[in-house]
């Protein structure tokens, strides 16, 4: 058996390699095409990474500064995550609370050391040197999984600033009106003198000295009330707070006023539209605040008439008791000074009943305001913050 060799033509030969040389060529060209690319490529990515080293360089120095900004805050700064643990802390913020606080639960840390005031957004605690710091407390979102930020801004100072004004100017109002109030402790004072004088005539009756024993009495305890009104005024702010609920004060209030409403023949109306309020208080100051409101609309109710005493919520959650008579009420020019002291439209008036329901509601948190129609009543109404439970 002999192989067959097939030959090939010289034409055939001559195609191949021109077959070849084409494939080569387009070959080479794809190469160097794809070699430039690669060139271009690789000096974008170079341009690329100059920019994010740049960037990051830039981002490097802000954090740096922000740092450096955050260390040197005089406000306390606490980064809570969105477990309530915090996280970070400044230097003013450890100063305040302690160096330990990184992975504590912030709400434990709040109760444990923080307590509110009746101011709101106003926080105090006591240091280890036994002093009282009070704070301004802010919380601000940090992200959408929970996270917060919380500003703790220490304005002890001018609070306490602030608290030595309000005496200047209690003390300065006292030394203003010393002539009228000289006066109003004279007259009740001879007048018991005069009543007493009259007990050692010889022969009196029996139902004459009683007589004068009841008047000298009535004058001297008018003489106490004042004293003692003058000395809540001086002191301004309320004592010592505790949990008040509204119930208890109301019933309190009802039960105190029930003697002289009887007396008088009007009808006291208590409504409570906020049952559920807890209040922060002193109890017997706003208790006292508020009997003066009763009983200043008592004496304006004529018999039959019918003082409201009212209790509901703002829309803030605020509290807002209200007292109003049907009264004869007061006009512009007695509403813009009603509040000052020693100004009294009664005869037997002091002029600090109303100066001392002012101080006691805003050494509270809250306000004051009055409203009248002259021949149809007046309403007093106190908003005042809740405790919130």
């Amino acid at each position: 058996m002999s192989d067959t060799v097939k030959h090939v033509s010289p034409q055939e030969l001559e195609q191949a390699f021109s077959l070849f040389n084409e494939a080569s060529a387009q070959l080479t060209g794809a190469y160097h095409e794809l070699q430039g690319q690669v060139e271009r490529l690789t000096g974008e990515l170079a341009v690329a990474n100059g920019e994010l080293r740049r960037q990051y360089l830039e981002k490097e120095a802000l954090s740096q500064r922000l740092a450096m900004l955050l260390a040197a805050l005089p406000a306390g700064v606490v980064v809570v995550d969105g477990a309530g643990r915090i996280s970070e802390t400044n230097a003013a913020a450890q100063r305040l609370l302690g160096d330990d606080l990184v992975g504590q639960d912030w709400d434990k840390v709040l109760v444990h050391d923080l307590r509110r005031t009746a101011t709101p957004h106003e926080w105090e605690m006591t240091a280890a040197d036994a002093s009282l710091h009070r704070f301004n407390l802010s919380v601000n979102p940090l992200d959408t999984l929970g996270g917060r930020i919380v500003l703790l801004h220490d304005v002890t100072e001018a609070y306490l600033m602030e608290q030595e004004l309000q005496r200047h100017q209690r003390l300065s109002a006292m030394g203003e009106m010393a002539a009228g109030l000289a006066h109003q402790l004279r007259t009740p004072l001879a007048t018991a003198l005069l009543y007493t004088a009259n007990l050692s005539k010889p022969g009196l009756a029996e139902t004459d000295r009683m007589r004068f024993a009841d008047k000298a009495v009535a004058r001297l305890r008018h003489l106490e009330c004042l004293i003692q009104d003058m000395l809540s005024f001086v002191k301004g702010q309320a004592g010592a707070r505790a949990i008040l609920p509204l119930t208890e004060l109301l019933a309190e209030l009802t039960q105190i006023m029930e003697p002289q409403v009887l007396e008088r023949g009007v009808t006291l109306m208590v409504e409570d539209l906020y049952p559920a309020c807890v209040l922060r208080a002193d109890r017997k100051a706003l208790t006292g605040a508020l009997l003066n409101l009763l009983e200043n609309a008592l004496q304006a109710s004529d018999a039959g008439g019918r003082v409201v005493l009212r209790a509901r919520r703002l829309e803030d959650g605020v509290l807002q008791l209200s007292v109003s008579d049907a009264g004869c009420g007061f006009d512009a020019a007695v509403s813009e000074r009603l509040f000052e002291p020693f100004f009294t439209t009664r005869i037997e008036g002091t002029g600090l009943g109303l100066a001392i329901v002012r101080n006691v509601v805003e050494a509270h948190g809250g306000g004051v305001e009055a409203r009248s129609t002259p021949g149809e009543g007046s309403e007093f109404v106190l908003n005042l913050p809740v405790e919130k439970i």
